[in-house]
């Protein structure tokens, strides 16, 4: 314990002098802003497997931004395995660099501890024409205590959970899926499935959905309701819902429509090996056709929810300002065009035209060889999906479907408020523990829930779910008050 504070106490001293050193260098790098000035080289950290033509790429994409803002761009990726010590190593060194990915709790908790900058006046400012562009309630949703910390990638905005089957085993055997909705629709095609196909898992392996507003994840016992009193944390498993939902996993696993392992197996059922008939997954519009492409052969789904905005959904991928970066409106400068120009976005993303990916005559694009071999990135986390140019078999309707699905999604209760675990770290730690110990056998069904889930709740209550729930209830009510 001891140790571990000295690490915190070295930590929070090396974050204030890094935003010491950072609010010195602000004023003296005002003047860099704009185009006059010296050049600038932004150094930009991003999540990814490294790629052959990198440097190929990105001395097209430097001329490009030495005209229109005076400035040259050092992109490294860190690959996916990696990324997340390498890039909290980094950020807890003090490292000069200007832009890095983010999302999710790692988002939350770097900018509360201030390894990111602030953008509001930047957004209003060298980032105006981005703010008018990316849907405003990704940059409500990452808002930590009434600021934002990071640049949103504009996109999907709301998450959709679904059930998807493999088409050939529904067509073969006139499933009509239109008529799922629940876990328990699932049951007499799952049964058909076990008896006939030998070769097929009935279930690729996945825990039992069960749909609230989670502060941490589905995995952890703090939740808000999205129907009745939304204002009101609780404990999902400590619900009839949730007994019923565990209940029918356990006569799934039972039957053998899951793998005996489910509960321990490390088996991500790759979509191309077609030895499943019905996973889950999150959704986005015209997915099918995006995973059908990957997989080689055709899937459909069917919604187990509405499309809804979380905190996660909105927060999944980000670039923020690091609050060690020497010019920030510089980089600002950067995310702003990379965000609104249709050829630097298509350029950082797909490569450069004619080497990378041909252009069609109706403007569509293909992938040549070398897109895939050596420049092959991941979109979701460079920016503004909407000024990406469509492929050839994309629907010609993608962008407008996207915009159709953020604007019918629903918002979740807590969207924006973000927990502050310090005041309940000690029983933070004991219930993961014990979540980890007993939600992968409840989830997959691989236990009794009528004997397991009784002491899955007293042992939560014995490590302190009560005060956690109450503090997390505080903090909830005195961030609503505000909005």
């Amino acid at each position: 314990m001891k140790k571990k504070f000295v690490i915190l106490l070295a930590l929070v001293l090396s974050i204030g002098t890094i935003l010491s050193a950072c609010t010195s260098k602000e004023s003296s790098n005002e003047e860099n802003g704009g185009k006059d000035g010296d050049p600038y080289e932004i150094k930009w950290y991003t999540i990814g497997t490294p790629q052959k033509d990198t440097d190929k790429v990105f001395d097209e994409v430097n001329k490009y931004l030495k005209e229109k803002i005076n400035a040259t761009v050092k992109m490294t990726q860190i690959d996916w395995g990696d990324w997340a010590q390498k890039s909290q190593v980094m950020i807890n060194s003090g490292e000069q660099f200007d832009i890095i990915f983010t999302n999710g709790t790692d988002y939350v908790q770097n900018s509360q501890k201030g390894a990111f900058m602030a953008l509001d006046d930047m957004l209003n400012n060298e980032g105006k024409e981005m703010k008018e562009v990316i849907d405003p309630q990704f940059l409500e949703g990452i808002k930590i205590d009434g600021k934002i910390y990071g640049i949103p990638a504009n996109k999907e905005v709301a998450r959709q959970t679904v059930y998807t089957f493999n088409k050939r085993l529904v067509d073969q055997y006139n499933f009509d899926i239109s008529k799922v909705g629940s876990l328990e629709d699932l049951e007499p095609m799952l049964k058909t499935i076990k008896e006939k196909e030998s070769g097929v898992t009935p279930m690729a392996t996945f825990k039992a959905f069960l749909r609230y507003d989670y502060v941490f994840n589905g995995e952890m016992p703090f939740a808000f309701p999205f129907e009745g009193e939304t204002d009101q944390v609780i404990n999902p498993f400590d619900t009839d819902e949730a007994m019923n939902m565990f209940k029918t996993m356990h006569k799934y696993y039972k039957a053998g429509y899951l793998k005996e392992d489910a509960a321990t197996s490390k088996d991500t059922w790759p979509m191309d090996v077609e030895n499943w008939f019905v996973r889950m997954g999150g959704s986005q519009p015209y997915a099918d056709l995006l995973w059908s492409r990957s997989a080689k052969y055709e899937v459909v789904s069917a919604p187990a929810e509405p499309p809804t905005i979380v905190n996660d959904s909105v927060s999944g991928s980000i670039q923020a300002i690091s609050a060690t970066s020497k010019n920030p409106k510089k980089a600002m400068e950067f995310l702003n065009l990379l965000n609104t120009d249709s050829y630097l976005r298509n350029l950082v993303d797909k490569g450069i035209e004619g080497t990378h990916y041909k252009k069609n005559e109706d403007g569509t694009i293909e992938d040549l060889p070398a897109r895939i071999d050596s420049y092959n990135m991941p979109s979701y986390s460079l920016g503004n999906h909407f000024i990406l140019d469509l492929y050839k078999e994309d629907p010609k309707d993608k962008w407008e479907k996207f915009e159709e699905f953020n604007a019918s999604a629903v918002k979740s209760p807590t969207l924006g408020f973000n927990f502050n675990s310090d005041p309940v770290r000690s029983e933070l730690a004991s219930i993961t523990n014990i979540s980890k110990e007993f939600y992968p056998a409840l989830g997959t069904g691989s236990v009794d829930p009528e004997e397991y889930l009784p002491k899955f709740n007293k042992k939560l209550k014995e490590a302190g779910i009560d005060k956690v729930l109450k503090e997390i209830q505080k903090q909830y009510d005195e961030w609503k008050s505000k909005q």
